[in-house]
């Protein structure tokens, strides 16, 4: 079932995460990308704006930006963001005039309870190669990286490792990396720390927040 066919209740969207997350392919098969796209939401008076915006790989030049605004049709459940947020993103995707060879979400893949969170999601229902890269954790253990960029300390959780802690910037937070659908993670954590070459977080990132107005 697509999250975009019908409306779920919470229960029922537990339960399709459980079905899907087997499904999330935590093996490598994106070669170097030619465009990265990044994405991200915000929530304003009852309406989800999701933006995606593509960008060249390894220049980071923007590309193209692609909006889309739907009325707020799930509750707000911690773990279940991705029923608010994933039908308005794609078809802000949808509206691109290329697809991205790589997506960056705002947000958690495995690094969820059910290790299926929005940019594992997001991959499977797209069937592209997706890393999910978080500011704040939602679940899981880890030691804190050294102040250096490039730092990093596994996240793990039941003794499974899900996810990286790493300092895209000397002396900043750390952000939280993990793999979508159709990469691993070494691959991941180094694609994010490529990607923010200025900042905390990836430019890609960076403009899809600006773009759904969240900066």
């Amino acid at each position: 079932m697509s999250v975009r066919d019908a409306l779920l209740t919470p229960k029922q969207a537990v339960a399709l995460q459980r079905e899907l997350a087997p499904r999330i392919d935590r093996t490598l098969h994106c070669r170097e990308p030619r465009t990265v796209a990044g994405v991200d939401t915000s929530i304003r008076a009852g309406l989800v704006h999701a933006a995606v915006c593509l960008f060249s790989f390894p220049a980071l030049e923007w590309l193209e930006t692609a909006s889309a605004v739907r009325p707020v049709e799930f509750p707000y459940v911690p773990g279940l963001l991705t029923f608010r947020e994933l039908p308005a993103l794609c078809d802000a995707y949808e509206r691109l005039s290329r697809e991205p060879d790589l997506i960056l979400v705002d947000g958690q893949g495995l690094a969820h309870p059910r290790r299926i969170g929005i940019a594992s999601h997001l991959g499977l229902e797209l069937d592209r190669p997706s890393v999910g890269c978080g500011k704040t954790l939602l679940v899981g253990e880890h030691r804190v990286p050294g102040e250096r960029r490039g730092a990093r300390t596994r996240l793990v959780h039941e003794d499974e490792v899900i996810g990286a802690c790493l300092r895209t910037q000397t002396g900043v937070r750390p952000v939280y990396v993990s793999i979508g659908h159709r990469v691993d993670l070494p691959f991941a954590v180094r694609i994010i720390l490529r990607c923010a070459s200025r900042y905390r977080l990836p430019e890609p990132i960076r403009a899809a927040d600006h773009a759904a107005g969240l900066l």
